[in-house]
């Protein structure tokens, strides 16, 4: 698990060409491709094996190993929708973050920003009406860029003004887990696990309806 997805982040933003249309890249080409694969593979296992843990969430299909414009994205993802859940839902999600000698699994309460319909950024902006700490963050949305605030109550309270006032368009609510050379899938499975408890208090919020 550690060496497949440590030897794909390496390639994050390379960009993967057909080997038969790659000349003196083939080479190259095969072994990205190769990576990256691998390293899905992995991931998808995980990404299953954690359903079967915290159902009746289901999974949806992991995340590509290249986007559209075929650069290499190895930075999977895979969502979480209970059954009666609707594609606009906020969700939970799994996430690799990181670079290739220091990279983990992050949960988060998150949505899909290509199936938002015009409530989920208001669903979403719920999970700050749940007191936060760690081991959880929030990464903030403003103009268009992300940056990370760390989970304190005073960040809590100016995030909520914020987003009364318009000048933050969303936060999301995350945790990480760093993943060792010797911890083994059953050890990473059961700190998502863990996780995925702590985090159903946000969840939960964003499904709740407004007074």
């Amino acid at each position: 698990m550690y060496q497949e997805l440590s030897t794909y982040l390496s390639y994050q933003g390379d960009h993967y060409i057909k080997p038969e249309r790659a000349g003196a890249l083939a080479p190259l080409m095969v072994e990205l491709k190769d990576a990256g694969q691998e390293a899905r593979k992995v991931f998808t296992s995980l990404s299953k094996a954690l359903e079967e843990r915290i159902r009746p969430f289901k999974m949806t299909r992991v995340s590509n190993w290249a986007n559209q414009a075929q650069i290499a994205r190895p930075h999977f993802w895979t969502y979480y929708r209970l059954p009666e859940d609707s594609e606009d839902d906020v969700a939970l999600a799994i996430r690799l973050y990181g670079e290739s000698d220091d990279f983990g699994v992050s949960v988060e309460v998150s949505f899909i920003e290509r199936k938002k319909s015009e409530s989920t950024l208001a669903k979403q902006a719920r999970v700050l009406s749940v007191p936060i700490a760690e081991p959880f963050y929030y990464i903030v949305q403003v103009d268009g860029v992300s940056h990370r605030e760390p989970g304190t109550e005073g960040n809590r309270q100016s995030l909520q003004e914020g987003l009364a006032a318009g000048q933050v368009r969303k936060v999301l609510v995350k945790t990480d887990i760093p993943i060792t050379a010797d911890l083994s899938q059953e050890g990473l499975l059961n700190q998502l696990v863990e996780r995925v408890n702590l985090a159903m208090p946000y969840l939960q919020a964003t499904k709740e309806a407004e007074h």
